[in-house]
């Protein structure tokens, strides 16, 4: 009894070692285009931006410091390109119907994208100076992992609102 006992703590000491150990870095992730998770450390704390919603997702956007400044400063709305270094990223949920609100109303569910852009002329010069990339998000597994296909959209779709440096979401009044 007492071995079953010590090989039983044995086991789960190591399962959850091995678990910490191989545990998903999502920061180790880059996409095809040379964009990598890493880039966008710490957007987790970045400014809203704007919220947008599809039949199929909510959508917070979110920007850098130096991509929140520009906003201030009246980019693009001002004929100003978006400066190196600016960088935006747009979180996506499935969203579910509250059950606790005293009306009816729409709340984030289960995270599934983190689509992301950056602001780098020199490594982006035939997408407008912009990187994309799509991480999606395994909620079963706790896993992102680069999408394969051409970033979402991309530049693409971005291309229709060139005359905005390639950003379809505007600083919002708060």
């Amino acid at each position: 009894m007492q071995r079953k006992l010590q090989l039983l703590i044995t086991l789960t000491v190591f399962a959850a070692l091995a678990a910490a150990v191989y545990a998903q870095d999502k920061y180790s992730l880059k996409t095809s285009s040379g964009v990598a998770f890493s880039d966008f450390k710490g957007y987790e704390g970045w400014a809203v931006v704007s919220s947008a919603r599809t039949d199929e997702v909510l959508k917070v956007i979110v920007a850098n410091p130096i991509m929140i400044e520009a906003y201030k400063a009246g980019v693009p709305g001002n004929g100003q390109p978006f400066p190196e270094g600016a960088k935006i990223a747009k979180l996506q949920w499935k969203p579910k119907k509250s059950t606790e609100a005293p009306f009816a109303v729409d709340v984030p569910d289960v995270f599934s994208q983190a689509f992301l852009m950056e602001k780098d002329s020199k490594r982006f010069p035939k997408s407008g100076g912009w990187g994309y990339a799509l991480f999606n998000y395994d909620a079963l597994a706790d896993k992102f992992t680069a999408d394969p296909s051409p970033s979402d959209c991309g530049n693409a779709c971005h291309v229709a609102v060139k005359s905005k440096d390639y950003i379809f979401h505007p600083y919002q009044k708060r």
